[in-house]
């Protein structure tokens, strides 16, 4: 019998064999107060998602996951923890691959992507993030190709318990750096990671595309583009070129 994966101390993992969404099943534990680092995990997901409503192909032999997160700050912070799980997601990749993050919060590796990343937050009266769920899923033993993915799929190899252990041990430190350090210390290790400033990228803006200079991201997480019309500040958006 394959030993269960250890999680951080404090963390109680939810192993499910399959599952419509973690992210459904981590937000109903979070809203009945499941306390931070209840990690739900399904070897297959039915009706697994991605950002904008996009289907995550979700069958098994990859990493299905949902942590509960309790930041305890104002909601417009919460989405800083979509960049520290990137982070995390590129802390288990080998070394030696070619690795990259592209805004808001996807990791690519030796030029395809390896992991999809969707925080869905539950946010209180007084405006703040009562709880986040940090749904991450990792291609671990294959890559799935959809016709709707602008990125070839790569995968990080070993095994799916391997894959959550590292994760979930990733993902501890990183939000306790987070939370330590603020998100400026965040901000400066993803831009490390980003690829350099200067190359021509498209930002998809709902029907409008915006194209220019990839200029960074600001201290509260919006992409920064010079474009032919003057510099630019970005919330909300797809960025299509990858900056690398």
């Amino acid at each position: 019998m394959t030993a269960a994966p250890v999680l951080p101390d404090g963390w109680t993992l939810v192993a499910l064999e399959s599952a419509g969404s973690t992210n459904d099943e981590a937000m109903a534990l979070a809203d009945a107060g499941a306390p931070e680092g209840t990690l739900v995990w399904a070897r297959q997901q039915t009706g697994g998602r991605g950002r904008r409503g996009r289907v995550w192909a979700s069958p098994v032999g990859n990493l299905y996951s949902s942590t509960v997160l309790r930041p305890d700050c104002p909601a417009a912070r919460a989405a800083e923890l979509g960049f520290v799980a990137a982070l995390a997601v590129a802390d288990i990749v080998p070394a030696g691959r070619d690795l990259r993050v592209k805004w808001p919060n996807d990791v690519l590796v030796d030029g395809g992507k390896v992991a999809g990343i969707l925080p869905e937050s539950s946010i209180a009266p007084d405006g703040r993030a009562e709880h986040v769920v940090m749904g991450i899923g990792v291609n671990v033993g294959f890559a799935p190709s959809l016709p709707e993915m602008r990125y070839p799929g790569a995968c990080v190899g070993g095994t799916v318990e391997a894959a959550l252990e590292r994760l979930a041990a990733a993902l501890a430190l990183r939000v306790a750096e987070w939370r330590r350090d603020g998100f400026a210390a965040v901000r400066e290790q993803w831009l490390a990671k980003a690829g350099p400033l200067g190359l021509e990228v498209d930002v998809k803006l709902g029907d409008e595309l915006v194209r220019g200079r990839y200029a960074g991201m600001d201290g509260e997480g919006a992409l920064l583009l010079e474009t032919a019309a003057g510099p630019r500040r970005i919330v909300a958006g797809e960025l299509l070129a990858r900056a690398a």
